[in-house]
């Protein structure tokens, strides 16, 4: 049984995702925990419901789309954290600092306290809608915990995960991961649950590109060449889930890549400034790839505009995210692992020496894919500032790029920069992305995509060098409203009201904690030995059990309320709670309180053995770099007494980072644990003055509300598009969903126009192709539900259970296959269980009462009687039955296989034929062959040649090809031969026969 449930992103113009997906034995899987811009607490309602009853979560991209909610789920939802999540490598480390970016950049992200869960807890406050007191915001060190715990698997890998507690038995659960192009580590993912075989694919990318490779439905999709079959473990699902939003116009990656240059180069010639509003950990690697190596080869030729031409990346935690790239080349195109050698291998020749302009090359700073020589990172406001202001003051109108976050331009970077830029003509926006659409206010990329669409006050068109014709959209000084977000500290009785609610928070917390529900490790405290088991009788273990359960309450409390505990309710915790006590009488005491009370922390066991803890095994030299970035983060805490001389550095930290008396720490840029140097990865030399920039905001620390202010621009820059969402388009979908063959397919994560249209298209598709092959089938399920609406996409398939006589498996003989055992049954079927024969009395006239009560069971009784014996019973006076031995089992109709009659086993034998089990290498056919003296190489892709004769090749269905030239014996060519290439043809076949199993047919 399969059920499908798309809790956000179905019919819907929003790019959120998240979709349940419900296998037999209330098996419950959660792929995504995605949001959008308006981060509306009620768009998590329906996942709220489910997350007692999930088993696991699978994440599939570094987005706000697809895991934006996560952090404020873990945060806020109780039981979250116990729930076991995977996700790729990249997918962990590049969402972790998007949620940093996203939390640090706009308070909206918190989210507001409902004012129903305000009325609840208010007892004379006046609750009203516009009292937007906002959440605890996850920081941090929180966002890093959260995040480690996420396990990560890699491409191509089954892995069998584990339940979380309250979770049913997942009975073989497989889950695979492959990769689905359009971000780092995006994952398609491949469910195998019992005969249920479910592919999910929600936002992947066919086509290649600068960054990204394509995704792996034909092979090779982690940078290779790909074929035209689709790989065998993701072809014929019994349901696929696909996403139908596609791109308006698909252009060739030369294509768009032109485009988007010229737009630049048309802005910065005539000295005015781009904005681009990227994400902060997805497609910002694609764009900013592209512009570093397009300044690197204009520059080179000697381009004055883009010498003169300054490009930024903006983002909070934009310096982390370019660190977790350099990091992850392995998981790019193969083009960039090529370009990271070539650059490493030329690094290593010239390690010394001058190079070929002179220069001391041990000075050279050699660039790799993402070492920038161009591009710079900025990651505070204030640097932002400094830009533009600079831009207004240049007596010389000089262009500038800047890259900046979020892609919606409601948060981030991006709103600074159009709110600097938009009243100027010269400067241009471009929109990489087609917005996502919100009911009530629209973002402000969709309100300037809509005025792109509209194109009400005019079009400048433009020609790229290739011929090919683009257009940028005049402003015409339309009014575009922005709305800020604010944090303002509570007072008065709103700081009541929130108090009021807090302590109705923990209070339930409290409750929630005492059984345990909330960690994913049980913390090392006393009530821990509560569910350890004892030595005691059962009747010690449940007099002291209600006891234990108080005392694990009253602790509780204690610690925030303050409450007095006398030393009856302590116990034997009197010698940890109390000071100064050393002795503890436990004569005639029972249970717990006759041991001391010695804490352990309880081992986290799984069925490989005990969890590792990472940190208890780091060296010196690895404590102490973390030990310098906590003191980097944090500050030097150390007391500076009397007489202590104080660091020359700290004096200059210090008083460079408090220029003034009312100067407080910045606690909104402390993103990372492992933040980089802002001018890391930036190859023009040292730090310039943008480095010594710092925001001069201060933090709110403590309860706040949110405040909106809102202000009117006018826009007179111009607009362009170029789609840079890296999505699939529709031919690629139709061409590749009848190479799937699924028998059910679900449509999500797109509009209803387009999502209803790909429907039809593809149940055409379908069922031309169910009708070429001669398939009985006719029709294809083709599901597009709504969000909340649960379709039911399970396999239509039947299984019958049968049992094997003794004579039978007496008969068996099994084949070892790599630790498999594999053997061939030939049988004939019976159509009832295991019966004797039984003498009963007939029925006569005096006898019909008995027969009555007799027939009620007759249902579970069956006459195995063949026609011959059917005849001789009727003229005898008594009657052959078949009684069940087993009473307790009386419908136990289960079918037996049994041996076959002797004038049948003939011709069995002639129709049935051998199997040949196994997968063969041809690594290992290679070895084989060199061994025993032949000649074999690889010759192509997938080819194997042997003595020059033959060739094997193997399928993407795994069928074993052999190509022979058959040639006349030439004494001398291969002594191993005995007839030429017919020689080495059956040399061939033996060793591939060795190398498999033969089951014999029956």
């Amino acid at each position: 049984m399969f059920t499908y449930c798309p809790l956000q992103g179905a019919l819907s113009e929003s790019t959120a995702s998240q979709s349940l997906l419900e296998l037999e034995g209330g098996v419950k899987v959660l792929v995504d925990v995605g949001w959008d811009e308006t981060f509306d607490v009620e768009k998590l309602k329906g996942l709220e419901k489910q997350v007692p009853t999930l088993s696991l979560i699978l994440l599939t991209h570094a987005t706000v789309a697809h895991l934006g909610a996560y952090a404020h789920c873990c945060k806020h939802l109780p039981l979250f954290t116990r729930i076991p999540v995977y996700a790729t490598q990249p997918v962990i480390d590049l969402g972790r600092t998007l949620t940093q970016d996203l939390y640090a950049s706009t308070p909206v992200a918190a989210t507001t306290i409902s004012p129903t869960a305000l009325a609840e807890v208010a007892y004379s406050q006046k609750v009203s809608a516009d009292q937007h007191l906002l959440l605890q915001t996850p920081t941090s060190e929180e966002i890093a915990r959260y995040f480690s715990l996420i396990q990560p698997l890699k491409y191509s890998q089954p892995h069998q995960p584990l339940p979380s507690p309250f979770s049913p038995p997942l009975n073989d659960l497989t889950i695979t991961a492959y990769n689905s192009g359009h971000t780092l580590g995006g994952t398609i993912w491949h469910i195998q649950h019992g005969s249920e075989s479910i592919v999910y694919a929600v936002d992947w990318n066919q086509g290649r590109e600068n960054v990204f490779s394509g995704a792996a439905w034909l092979g090779g999709g982690h940078g290779g060449a790909g074929g035209t079959e689709v790989i065998e473990q993701l072809r014929k699902p019994t349901a696929l889930v696909c996403s139908s939003r596609t791109p308006e116009t698909s252009l060739s990656r030369s294509r768009r890549d032109e485009q988007l240059l010229e737009s630049i180069k048309l802005c910065i010639a005539r000295g005015g400034t781009v904005l681009i509003p990227v994400d902060s950990s997805a497609r910002v690697l694609e764009l900013s790839y592209l512009l570093e190596h397009a300044w690197r080869t204009e520059v080179d030729k000697g381009n004055e505009v883009f010498k003169n031409t300054k490009i930024y990346l903006a983002g909070r935690s934009i310096n982390s995210t370019m660190k977790h790239a350099r990091s992850m080349l392995e998981w790019m195109d193969d083009s960039i692992v090529r370009e990271f050698e070539t650059v490493a291998s030329g690094a290593g020749k010239n390690a010394g020496g001058r190079g070929r302009d002179g220069r001391d090359t041990k000075e050279v700073k050699f660039a790799g894919p993402f070492d920038f020589k161009h591009l710079r990172l900025l990651e505070r406001k204030a640097q932002i500032a400094w830009v533009l202001r600079q831009a207004v003051e240049d007596s010389v109108p000089r262009g500038r790029v800047i890259l900046a976050t979020d892609s919606s331009v409601e948060w981030g970077f991006s709103k600074e920069v159009l709110k600097a830029i938009a009243g100027d003509a010269r400067n241009l926006i471009v929109l990489t992305e087609k917005p996502s659409f919100n009911e009530g206010k629209p973002s402000i990329a969709r309100t300037l995509w809509e005025w792109w669409k509209e194109r009400r006050d005019g079009v400048a068109t433009e020609q790229t060098t290739s011929g090919d014709t683009f257009e940028q959209v005049y402003g015409g000084g339309r009014e575009l409203e922005l709305r800020d977000a604010s944090k303002k500290s509570l007072e008065g009785e709103e700081l009541t009201l929130y108090q009021q609610w807090l302590a109705a928070q923990r209070q339930l917390q409290s409750t929630l904690q005492t059984g345990g529900a909330t960690a994913l490790e049980a913390s090392a405290d006393v009530v821990d030995d509560v569910s350890e088991s004892s030595s005691e009788s059962e009747e010690d273990e449940t007099e002291q059990q209600g006891k234990a359960f108080n005392l694990s309450t009253t602790i509780g409390q204690a610690s925030r309320k303050k409450v007095v505990l006398t030393d009856e309710d302590l116990g034997i915790t009197i010698l940890l709670k109390k000071k100064g006590v050393y002795d503890f009488d436990v004569r005639g005491k029972k249970g717990r309180e006759r041991m001391f009370p010695l804490v352990l922390r309880r081992k986290r066991n799984d069925e490989f053995g005990e969890f590792i803890r990472p940190e208890d095994y780091l060296r010196a030299e690895e404590k102490e770099d973390a030990d310098a970035a906590d003191a980097a983060q944090f500050g030097n805490k150390q007391d500076e007494g009397l007489g202590k001389k104080r660091r020359f550095d700290h004096v200059n930290a210090t008083s460079k980072n408090a220029s003034g008396p009312n100067k407080r720490p910045q606690f909104n840029r402390a993103l990372s644990v492992d933040e980089p140097d802002s001018n890391a990865g930036h190859l023009n030399g040292p730090g310039d003055e943008l480095d010594d920039l710092e925001d001069e905001e201060d933090a709110i620390v403590g309860p706040a509300k949110l405040v909106y202010t809102s202000q009117t621009v006018s826009v007179n820059l111009r607009i362009a598009f170029v789609d840079f969402s890296g999505l699939h388009d529709k031919r690629s979908l139709t061409m590749l969903i009848p190479l799937i063959q699924p028998r059910k397919l679900v449509l999500v994560a797109g509009s209803e126009q387009e999502t209803l249209t790909l429907a039809e298209d593809c149940k055409k598709l379908l069922i031309a192709q169910l009708g070429a092959s001669g398939s009985k089938e006719t029709t294809i399920d083709v599901f597009t539900p709504s969000i909340g609406l649960a379709v039911n996409a399970s396999v239509d398939t039947n299984a019958w259970a049968v049992k094997l006589s003794d004579d039978l498996v007496k008969r068996l003989t099994w084949q070892d296959v790599k630790g498999l055992g594999i053997v061939t049954v030939t049988g004939s079927l019976q159509s009832t269980g295991e019966y004797f024969l039984q003498e009963a009395p007939a029925a006569t006239s005096s006898s019909a009462e008995a027969t009555s009560e007799d027939s009620e069971d007759s249902a579970n009784k069956r006459q195995k009687l063949d026609n011959e014996d059917a005849a001789s019973v009727v003229t005898t006076t008594t009657a052959t039955t078949l009684a069940n031995p087993n009473p307790n089992k009386a419908n136990n109709n289960t079918p037996i296989l049994d041996i076959l009659p002797t004038t049948q086993l003939s011709a069995v034998r002639a129709a049935n034929q051998p199997l040949h089990v196994g997968d063969l290498r041809l690594a290992d056919l290679r070895r084989a062959m060199l061994t025993a003296g032949h000649k074999a190489e690889f010759r192509g892709e997938g080819t194997l040649l042997i003595d020059d004769l033959v060739a094997v090749r193997k399928t993407a269905t795994g069928r074993i090809e052999l190509e022979s030239v058959a040639l006349p014996f030439v004494a001398g060519v291969n002594s191993n031969s005995a007839s030429g290439g017919m020689g080495t043809f059956y040399a061939v076949r033996k060793k591939i026969y060795e190398g498999l199993a033969v089951v014999a047919g029956a």
